[in-house]
């Protein structure tokens, strides 16, 4: 099947699996839609990390099959291989790693701004299970580029060199008009005050275990439940934040 049949990316991702799978067998070599696959999946921000690392190394199927078989010698083994290096992003595309909440956040996310919250969202959700440090930095760079982009269109001043995650939420729930302080009743004050202690949990725990910084001798490392937290919560906030932005918009109009 030619690059330009393929509806989406799971079935390109089958596509391309094939294409290896014929290859390692001595079959058949479809070297312009590997090329066209392979570029198609590595420039993918949100996908390029569940590739298998073969197909970033080998960028002809020339390569790949001098790769393959030096490394098995049985077209069994090789297949065995295939499949247990597609499964990241088999699973991904199927959405087996997925949970409920995961599709509305991207939904409301990607109708916000695609290009650039979404992307980091969508980087976050992959990196919960393999890459928990690299995971909790983008649930605290999502909560960043929610709050930039939010004063950004309210045209309210901060220090784009300096300012930390806290003082951005600040200011922007002030925006929002949900600040702790802005409110009497005492059950908005407290949860309202939850959600800003969350935010800022996430700033202590990517400085403390996140990705962004060099690590000592005696390093944390978080484990998989504490990256899903952390990316969970930042998802749930900055669906609270955009969703309050579009009706303060609205209401504005």
């Amino acid at each position: 099947m030619s690059f330009e049949n393929l509806k989406n990316d799971l079935e390109r991702a089958e596509s391309l699996q094939n294409i290896m799978r014929s290859t390692a067998e001595g079959g058949s070599r479809e070297e312009p839609d590997y090329k066209l696959l392979r570029q198609y999946f590595i420039e993918k921000s949100e996908l390029s990390d569940l590739l298998p690392s073969f197909i970033r190394t080998n960028r002809d199927l020339h390569q790949f099959w001098s790769f393959i078989k030096s490394k098995f010698a049985s077209y069994q083994e090789r297949r065995n291989y295939l499949w247990t290096e597609f499964s990241p992003l088999m699973d991904f595309l199927e959405g087996k790693n997925r949970k409920p909440s995961d599709t509305s956040i991207s939904e409301v996310l990607k109708s916000f701004d695609e290009s650039g919250i979404h992307s980091i969202w969508s980087r976050a959700l992959e990196r919960r299970k393999t890459d928990p440090e690299g995971a909790i930095t983008m649930a605290r760079t999502l909560m960043e580029s929610v709050c930039k982009h939010i004063l950004d269109d309210s045209s309210i001043a901060y220090d784009k060199d300096r300012v930390e995650l806290p003082d951005l939420y600040k200011l922007t729930s002030k925006q929002l008009n949900v600040a702790p302080s802005q409110h009497t009743e005492e059950i908005f004050k407290q949860i309202l005050g939850g959600v800003s202690s969350v935010v800022n949990g996430l700033g202590a725990l990517r400085n403390r275990l996140g990705d962004a910084h060099g690590k000592g001798k005696t390093q944390i490392r978080p484990a998989q439940r504490h990256a899903q937290l952390a990316v969970n919560l930042a998802g749930a906030t900055a669906l609270f934040l955009i969703e309050t932005w579009q009706i303060k918009n609205n209401n504005d109009k």
